[in-house]
């Protein structure tokens, strides 16, 4: 299946914290870099995820915010730091590309932004995802 989700970072589970509706799962990326998902309880059964399961966390550009330092007050957990390897900007929005420990991350975010964090090739930035913006697809 090909899909238009743009962030698509594999990963190995290294935890599962079930809820009754929804449940945490916490994945090591292939850079060593740990995220969270919020899904479903019911899809982390569909899916047949345990500890060791291997999945891609897929993640639309749109929902991916960026700064230009990790972030502290904040409740979104999930907090990439990379460095910006292209811009792409037009009349109102931009896309960034981030090297996040070798994996490519793109954030949808608008030309004032860029304009305003002075985002370039080379500067360093941290992306900042909701974990429940996060979906599994086993591997």
């Amino acid at each position: 299946m090909t899909l238009s989700i743009r962030n698509q970072l594999p990963g190995t589970v290294s935890s599962i914290t079930s809820g009754e509706a929804m449940s945490t799962v916490r994945v090591r990326l292939v850079g060593g870099q740990d995220i969270t998902a919020a899904i479903t309880t019911d899809a982390v059964k569909d899916l047949g995820l345990s500890e060791g399961s291997e999945v891609r966390a897929l993640v639309k550009s749109t929902e991916v915010a960026l700064a230009t330092a990790p972030v502290t007050g904040l409740s979104i957990r999930n907090q990439l730091p990379g460095t910006v390897t292209g811009v792409t900007t037009g009349g109102a929005m931009a896309s960034v590309r981030l090297d996040v420990d070798g994996a490519e991350l793109t954030a949808a975010i608008t030309k004032d932004a860029v304009q305003d964090l002075a985002l370039t090739p080379g500067t360093p930035a941290v992306a900042l995802i909701k974990s429940t913006e996060i979906s599994l697809a086993s591997a």
